[in-house]
């Protein structure tokens, strides 16, 4: 199997939030499978605990944007002050890292969601950063605006979570992880199940393509032709 080929096979699965591990984040789901316009949520909390993808499972849609780092700030400055509203949920990730001019349309954003909240043109605000709304390195009337609504905390998944979506994605492909295999990935492997997922269907088509069970050594086979 070429090298390629391996790295095909290790993309995640796209994010949704039925594919999200839930851990102790139930609240934060339940709040986000029942968005509407006029509710804004801010998640927060440590890499890899799921962030990204939730913003990325909510922003689905032609109604809906996903804005993340490295995407120009006019968009949503464009949104806030457009005479036509488009969208009816944007999620914006990753706000720690907004310079100025992005902050400055953060904020114009969260005003005209406020302004339009009770009306036919109201829409939902999903943000994420790596802390809790006050101790974010933005200006102040930002951070304020962070806290106006719902506030959730992410935790990160514990081991037995992760070890439990292991098995699960396991068997969803009709497959069984030893307790060798799931204890290697979880010791030297990501901790975003999203990479775990990706994983689990790798080591599926790898074990095909090699006609072996799937084991630590035939794991560490996979993980040492994809770097190679």
């Amino acid at each position: 199997m070429t090298q390629q080929l391996i790295l095909d096979l290790l993309p995640p699965s796209a994010p949704s939030l039925d594919n999200f591990v839930v851990g102790e984040n139930a609240a934060a789901l339940d709040a986000l499978r029942h968005w509407k316009g006029g509710r804004a949520i801010y998640l927060w909390g440590a890499h890899g605990a799921g962030r990204s993808h939730l913003l990325r499972a909510c922003a689905t849609g032609t109604a809906a944007l996903y804005h993340g780092p490295g995407d120009s700030p006019a968009i949503l400055k464009d949104i806030a002050t457009g005479d036509e509203l488009k969208h009816k949920i944007i999620a914006i990730d990753n706000i720690e890292l907004l310079d100025p001019a992005g902050q400055a349309a953060l904020f114009a954003l969260y005003n005209r969601w406020r302004e339009v909240a009770t009306t036919k043109d109201a829409f939902a605000i999903v943000s994420a950063g790596d802390r809790a709304p006050l101790a974010m390195p933005l200006r102040e009337d930002l951070r304020t605006r962070l806290g106006w609504d719902l506030v959730f905390r992410l935790e990160l998944l514990s081991d037995q979570d992760r070890a439990e979506a292991l098995r699960a994605r396991a068997n969803e492909r009709g497959l069984q992880l030893s307790p060798e295999v799931i204890s290697w990935v979880l010791t030297h492997y990501a901790r975003d199940m999203s990479r775990l997922s990706a994983l689990v269907d790798a080591l599926d088509r790898y074990s095909l393509a090699k006609h072996r069970p799937i084991t630590l050594p035939l794991l560490k086979d996979l993980l040492a032709s994809s770097h190679t």
